[in-house]
């Protein structure tokens, strides 16, 4: 967040001009102080008009000729240097200010990844702080040309709406940092497979905060952000270091899309590599169609397989209760099946309703 109660001053002068004035004090011209000094008369020259720095080692032989303390002249010099440093930053955010423009500023606003401050500009510096970025340009060069490949590994500069997805994208960077967990285990994230599809076959109304645990115990991180306007995203996949990260938002409320959309991911971490990022629901240039689909199948053997599907089909039409103790047999939640055959039409969109539970995250 954007610090306050911090002062700058306005304008603060080059050391330069407290050195003219001294050697008008002492009656001594820039030649004579040159050789007293034992430094070149152009290196001299040029301090006094503001055009060098003065360096420690200048600093302790001015004192030696002026009496001014060499703490001094470096003190000056410093707080000049930072006053030249904030004015370009300045000079940066005043250019920041159309690049801020295109964020969904008021929405990440509403869910308290930026605060509310009073001016164009400071949001805009608030949005390079939230980035971890300097520049808009080098926001770009990480979002859109790939110019560090070994954190993000594709481009969103071909996407509909780059500026809300790589917010998204970012806040479950700044949720991850904040979680400690285990290194990754492959093994212990399988093994505890099982007792995650018993928990979606539960679902209590404290789901999440107990599949979390059951991630984190294995070394994955998973998250949620609340799905953007400008971003309709169910979910995401990627890796930050060693660590796996599940990225959800819950997007359409329902607890069957959450769960098929959470192994979906899961099938990401298991079977496909470190090097590479997977959003759901949004087109860009290196998505693999191929691994999309064998995540979509791993999905379905955790949610409700294709043979249990056929199964279930050859005793259709079935009633609730049928469904429901079937749904109790393969330790699955009925909504999974329910949406599964509504979506094949194999059965009315009227029937089960109840059974779908809506999914509000915070």
């Amino acid at each position: 967040m954007v610090k306050q109660n911090q002062y700058f001053p306005q304008v603060v002068f080059h050391p330069g001009e407290t050195l003219h004035e001294k050697l008008e004090e002492m009656g001594m011209g820039p030649k004579e102080f040159a050789f007293r000094t034992a430094k070149p008369e152009k290196t001299i020259t040029a301090i006094l008009k503001g055009d060098s720095s003065i360096t420690a080692d200048m600093a302790v032989q001015f004192e030696n000729v002026t009496k001014i303390p060499a703490h001094f002249w470096l003190n000056s010099q410093r707080g000049y240097d930072e006053y030249l440093a904030r004015v370009k930053r300045q000079e940066v955010i005043e250019k920041a200010v159309i690049w801020a423009n295109n964020f969904p500023l008021l929405q990440m606003i509403k869910f308290g990844w930026l605060e509310k401050l009073p001016t164009k500009q400071e949001m805009a510096a608030q949005l390079l702080t939230f980035f971890g970025v300097a520049t808009p340009q080098a926001w770009e060069d990480y979002y859109y040309n790939q110019q560090l490949k070994v954190a993000f590994r594709i481009s969103l500069k071909h996407t509909k709406e780059p500026y809300a997805i790589s917010a998204w994208l970012r806040k479950s960077e700044i949720s991850a940092q904040q979680i400690q967990s285990p290194a990754y285990s492959e093994k212990t994230f399988k093994d505890t497979l099982p007792k995650i599809k018993s928990l979606m076959a539960e679902h209590p109304s404290d789901f999440f905060q107990k599949l979390q645990v059951l991630c984190h115990a294995a070394g994955v991180k998973l998250v949620y952000t609340p799905c953007l306007q400008k971003a309709p995203i169910n979910g995401a996949t990627r890796w930050l270091g060693d660590s796996p990260l599940i990225q959800l938002t819950g997007r359409h409320k329902r607890n069957d899309i959450f769960w098929f959309s959470f192994f979906h991911e899961v099938g990401h971490i298991i079977l496909h590599g470190k090097k590479e990022i997977f959003l759901e629901n949004i087109e860009y240039k290196e998505k693999d169609l191929a691994k999309e689909s064998e995540a979509d199948e791993f999905a379905v053997k955790w949610t409700f397989s294709e043979e249990e599907e056929e199964e279930l089909k050859n005793n259709l039409p079935a009633s609730i209760d049928e469904i429901l103790k079937y749904a109790k047999k393969i330790n699955t939640h009925p909504a999974l099946i329910i949406g599964r055959l509504q979506h094949n039409k194999d059965i009315s969109y009227s029937i089960g309703k109840r059974f779908f539970q809506t999914v509000e995250l915070t």
